[in-house]
């Protein structure tokens, strides 16, 4: 046989009392936190569960102040007869004792015995466990006899002794549980005193509750089991009820998630003519509504692409003619008059300007009808950003303007298309030196593992709180009456947050009143990647260490 260490064995039932709580504690948690799901997302399980509660409460409440009369009022009955018989047994043992004057009267005893039975039998029910008669000393009787003798001595009922051999005569009572036998058992036990001689007798009565604690068992347990059948009965109305309410408003909220989805021939079923019929037919009425003006805005919307894009195809024919003769004009100039000539040089500005605005306008609608596709491969970003910055140089001194440029000395290899993010970097520059205020502008690239990223930091005007989502819009201008430098068509940024979204990219715009502005580019190393950050922050460094100095903080 083989014998284990008491060590070992100990280790183990310790190491199992550990487990068996941590055990009950996840089992516990993980309840708790179902509940409380269930609470926050389930409308029918927070009424079900308050009306749970409250009735619980009111049941409880209820079924405590019913066995609590029945209770008193039984015990009552109980002690009220009990009193009766023990004025009545003492009255008849006064009567018998009455001849006896002395204290040590040899007789006396043998007429305590005689009296003892004879009250017993007086007993209606004669269920009297025993009946005593004692005087301090030995002077004691019991009936029954074989009962225990010593039952007076228990610590519950030996304080009423000394009530009933007290100054104040009268019957004493009180309930305890006592074992003279039979098993510990309730009982009542009533106390007087008998005049005989100079020293009173002790007359006491211990009866059993049997009947009356049955009685009072059966009470509380029919209160008890008709109280949790009223709780269980309020909490299925309750259930039942607010599932007439719920389940049209749970069927309202899938219809409402599905039309939000695009599912908009989505409709409710409308059943009787109540409160909640109405919702379902205002309901529908709603979604038909926005059916019709979703479809209505769409067609508009598919005619305004289309418009566009015919317009743009159809003005590329005289564009051309005209752009020829113009072309012919521009060359000849310098034999024109110097009115004429700078009429030349202002259609052929005007004509590169409307050509320009074509050309974002047929990009646009090509995003609009989804027809925008990505020719990505892997591409160095820094020729890039060199690149941008060498088209833009001659821009840049017209608007004594300073370009720096940050990038690493080693390659910055991403998955891109080459041409629309040199597109992209040519918007976000040539609006970065038109707003630059005569102040620095400076480009910088950084990648890491999963992304790269540019920033155009500029020191001009800036932009109000709010603007830097509405820079993206269609045509918007900061300030429309100020004079535009290249002559934009105001579709840049717009073609530029279009360009990036095609590459899973972000585009975001940060700026302050005063301090300028900086705009991000942030593209996936690889194509198809999802972003989760930034390799660059979008708000500058200088701008953070400005904000942190106003509230006294280490940027």
């Amino acid at each position: 046989m083989v014998r284990i260490d008491p060590l070992i064995l100990r280790a183990r039932r310790l190491r199992l009392r550990r487990i068996v709580p941590q055990s009950v504690s996840r089992r516990v948690r993980r309840l708790w936190a179902v509940l409380r799901r269930q609470w926050r997302r389930s409308l029918q399980f927070r009424v079900v569960g308050i009306t749970l509660s409250l009735s619980a409460a009111l049941v409880l409440a209820f079924s405590y102040t019913v066995a609590s009369l029945i209770s008193n009022s039984v015990l009552q009955n109980r002690v009220t007869q009990s009193r009766n018989t023990v004025d009545t047994g003492a009255a008849y043992a006064m009567q018998e004792l009455t001849g006896f004057t002395q204290n040590d009267d040899p007789s006396l005893p043998a007429a305590m015995k005689k009296i003892a039975p004879t009250l017993h039998g007086q007993l209606a029910n004669s269920d009297a466990e025993i009946i005593m008669l004692r005087r301090t000393g030995n002077l004691n009787v019991f009936w029954p006899p074989g009962k225990q003798s010593n039952v007076m001595d228990n610590p519950q009922v030996s304080g009423m002794r000394s009530l009933v051999t007290g100054p104040k005569p009268g019957t004493y009572q009180q309930i305890a549980t006592l074992d003279i036998g039979n098993g510990p058992q309730k009982y009542l036990v009533l106390g007087t005193s008998v005049a005989v001689g100079t020293e009173p007798l002790e007359l006491y009565y211990i009866i059993p509750l049997r009947v009356e604690d049955q009685l009072i068992q059966f009470t509380g347990g029919v209160v008890t089991g008709t109280g949790i059948a009223l709780v269980a009965l309020l909490a299925l109305i309750a259930a039942m009820m607010t599932r007439l309410v719920v389940t049209p408003v749970r069927v309202a909220a899938r219809t409402a998630q599905r039309l939000s989805a695009g599912l908009l021939d989505q409709r409710m079923v409308v059943r009787g003519e109540d409160d909640l019929a109405r919702l379902a037919a205002a309901f529908n009425q709603m979604a038909a509504n926005l059916q019709r003006q979703i479809v209505r805005l769409e067609e508009m919307s598919r005619l305004q692409r289309r418009f566009t894009s015919d317009v743009s195809h159809e003005l590329r024919t005289p564009l051309t003619t005209v752009r020829m003769a113009a072309d012919l004009l521009f060359a000849s100039r310098d034999e024109f008059e110097p009115a004429a000539a700078r009429s030349a040089e202002l259609l052929q500005a005007e004509l590169d300007r409307f050509e320009g605005l074509l050309t974002d306008l047929l990009e646009i609608s090509r995003f609009d009808a989804g027809f925008a596709a990505l020719d990505a491969e892997p591409t160095d970003l820094v020729p890039v950003v060199r690149r941008v910055i060498d088209q833009l140089e001659s821009l840049a001194e017209r608007c004594k303007v300073e370009l720096k440029i940050v990038v690493p000395d080693t390659e910055v290899i991403a998955e891109v298309d080459p041409r629309r993010v040199e597109r992209v970097l040519r918007n976000l520059v040539g609006n970065a030196v038109e707003h630059g205020e005569a102040k620095p502008v400076v480009v910088t690239l950084a990648a890491d593992g999963s992304a790269v990223a540019v920033t155009v930091r500029d020191h001009g005007v800036g932009l109000k709180p709010g603007e830097e989502k509405l820079v993206f819009n269609r045509f918007w201008r900061a300030d429309p009456s100020r004079a535009r430098q290249t002559g934009g068509t105001g579709l840049g940024l717009s073609i530029s947050l279009e360009d990036a979204r095609l590459h899973g990219g972000w585009l975001e715009a940060w700026g302050a009143p005063g301090k300028g502005a900086q705009f991000r580019l942030t593209l996936p190393a690889r194509s198809g990647d999802r972003l989760v950050s930034s390799p660059l922050r979008l708000v500058p460094d200088d701008a953070r260490a400005d904000e942190a100095a106003l509230i006294g903080e280490t940027p």
